[in-house]
């Protein structure tokens, strides 16, 4: 998984926002700072989306940056915030668990038209974006 590093400012009666040095234009912000995590993990994405991905550099190397100094002399903070693409090549995995567990979750992707590893995949999605909706894929 990569992970990019986000810039996070807030002027006093504004809302939380996030940019990132390593994908310009790529922007989100949140009213609830608890928010701003899922919200940069969706902009990424859409972002990035049928795009090259940029390689991020090292947070060190960041720092150094005139603007990130700038922002940080401001009282901005940095965030990691990982990048999950939506496609890629299907692999395989072997999941074990309680069996009500199991049953429950076979349930779950039967009421909504998909299989158990889809419910799966789109549950650690969303989990690792902080409780964001996941897109599909």
């Amino acid at each position: 998984m990569t992970n990019f590093i986000g810039v996070v400012e807030k002027d006093p009666g504004s809302a939380y926002g996030i940019w990132f040095p390593d994908v310009p234009g790529c922007f989100s912000a949140a009213d609830e700072e608890e928010d701003l995590y899922a919200n940069a993990c969706q902009a990424l994405i859409l972002h990035l989306d049928g795009k090259e991905m940029p390689e991020p550099r090292k947070i060190a190397e960041l720092r150094r940056l005139e603007k990130v100094r700038r922002a940080h002399a401001r009282g901005a903070y940095l965030m990691s915030v990982p990048f999950l693409r939506t496609e890629g090549r299907k692999r395989r995995l072997n999941v074990t668990g309680d069996e009500a567990m199991i049953s429950a979750i076979a349930d779950a992707a039967r009421q909504r038209g998909i299989t158990r590893s889809a419910f799966l995949m789109h549950a650690a999605r969303k989990e690792i974006m902080g409780g964001a909706e996941a897109p599909p894929g």
